[in-house]
């Protein structure tokens, strides 16, 4: 029996891992905004589950919510870094306060809960961290250029982690899904900017008439997903990313062609910039 702790859990990807895992009969400490979602939905496993409120983008929430899942469960193996919220628009029409506010979410909230939990996990010698960032973080669309910047920082910060906490034990997992028809595509969890640019139409403004067909007919199934982050979660020798669903796995294989058509084509325009052989600049 093993220990989750998953951030988000009141809905989506977090709810059906914290139902996954409880049903094969593991602990799990499911935090949400609202803890009492969490407990409705989970009422059914007693004490193997415990909610408790955690607004990522608080720090001292993060650290008392690690302190109370170590008092119930004395340990904590798999860290599910799974609350996030998105913004919809092009760039310069994104606000200031919405820009920081996925910020505030995505990445320092997943930074203060991991802060949290790395103490508990180095003392264990052993743990697993899954950090839900998006084929948005290793690739940008129009009209969703602020989310995927910050799913390029969480992987950006996740590489660095999986290098820094290898020797101890702690292997950090990307995990990288495409569309799967969770609630991410609903005004709950997707802000939609009002201000509109007509120079974006086509670009940003199409992706915005796009997203509301899109919603609840995604191609992944999240039950589905889910038993793959548990698969994650149990191997000895978990990649560093992991991508999940067809359209996801597709637009990386695309994404890295075009990578290395366009060094290949630029290569010696990067060769160029070396000192040359006597050591002198031009």
């Amino acid at each position: 029996m093993i220990t989750w702790f998953i951030t988000g859990a009141a809905r989506g990807f977090g709810l059906e891992l914290a139902r996954q895992a409880l049903e094969r009969g593991d602990r799990v400490v499911a935090t949400a905004r609202n803890p009492r979602d969490v407990e409705q939905a989970l009422s059914a496993y007693g004490e193997r589950v415990l909610a408790v409120a955690l607004d990522v983008t608080e720090d001292a929430q993060a650290r008392a919510a690690v302190d109370a899942a170590v008092y119930a469960f004395g340990r904590i193996d798999v860290l599910v870094n799974n609350a996030g919220r998105g913004v919809l628009g092009a760039v310069e029409e994104t606000s200031d306060a919405a820009f920081r506010a996925v910020y505030e979410t995505n990445v320092f909230g997943l930074a203060n809960v991991t802060r949290a939990v790395l103490p508990v996990m180095r003392r264990q010698r052993s743990g697993r961290i899954l950090n839900l960032s998006s084929i948005g973080g290793f690739r940008g669309a129009p009209g969703f250029g602020v989310y995927c910047s910050t799913k390029f920082a969480v992987e950006g910060l996740s590489e660095a982690l999986h290098g820094e906490l290898a020797p101890l034990g702690i292997h950090v997992v990307i995990v990288e899904p495409g569309y799967f028809r969770t609630d991410f595509l609903d005004a709950s969890s997707l802000h939609t900017e009002g201000r509109v640019i007509d120079d974006y139409a086509a670009t940003a403004g199409a992706v915005r008439d796009a997203v509301p067909g899109l919603n609840h007919g995604q191609p992944g199934d999240p039950v589905k997903g889910a038993r793959a982050m548990i698969e994650l979660a149990d191997s000895d020798h978990p990649p560093m990313r992991a991508q999940l669903g067809s359209d996801c796995a597709a637009a990386m294989d695309g994404k890295i062609a075009e990578l290395r058509k366009e060094t290949d084509a630029w290569r010696a325009l990067a060769l160029s910039t070396d000192h040359d052989a006597t050591g002198s600049a031009a």
